[in-house]
């Protein structure tokens, strides 16, 4: 796992952000968090990951599987506004803080179609490691790694 560092690292890149939940395009959280704040968008795969249901959004974590989603490039000048709303709708704190919903991490996605060029590396939210234990022994797994809403 990658995991955000001071001076250089991936916290300081303006990486894009992969999503496979209430913020994917027709969800209720794209228009409320990502209208005008994106410059682009296209359907990406998270590969060694698994999708669980949850209550009323989903939970990716690390597994023998792939989550369907789309990767996001923020919009030029907005990037810290973005970033910052996400971590706040995720209840991202900081690396590691026992409080969080979601864990921040640096993963590589791929594009799905030819002359794609290899995977892109983006911020993903992963379900922390309390949220992650408890679906490892009781979650519901969503077995094509797609989200629906209404689940």
């Amino acid at each position: 796992m990658t995991t955000p560092g001071p001076g250089g690292g991936p916290a300081d890149a303006e990486l894009p952000f992969f999503v496979y939940g209430t913020l994917l395009p027709g969800e209720p959280n794209h228009d409320l968090f990502l209208r005008g704040r994106t410059a682009g968008e296209r359907p990406a795969v998270l590969p060694r990951a698994l999708l669980y249901d949850g209550p009323g959004y989903p939970y990716a974590i690390e597994g023998h599987g792939r989550v369907h989603g789309t990767l996001l490039v923020a919009v030029p000048g907005v990037y810290g506004e973005l970033l910052g709303l996400l971590d706040h709708l995720e209840e991202f704190l900081g690396p590691g803080h026992p409080r969080n919903l979601y864990e921040r991490v640096v993963r590589d996605v791929e594009l799905p179609g030819p002359g794609d060029g290899g995977p892109v590396r983006a911020w993903v939210y992963l379900a922390a490691t309390a949220v992650t234990r408890s679906l490892r022994t009781g979650g519901v797994l969503i077995p094509e790694g797609r989200w629906v809403t209404g689940r």
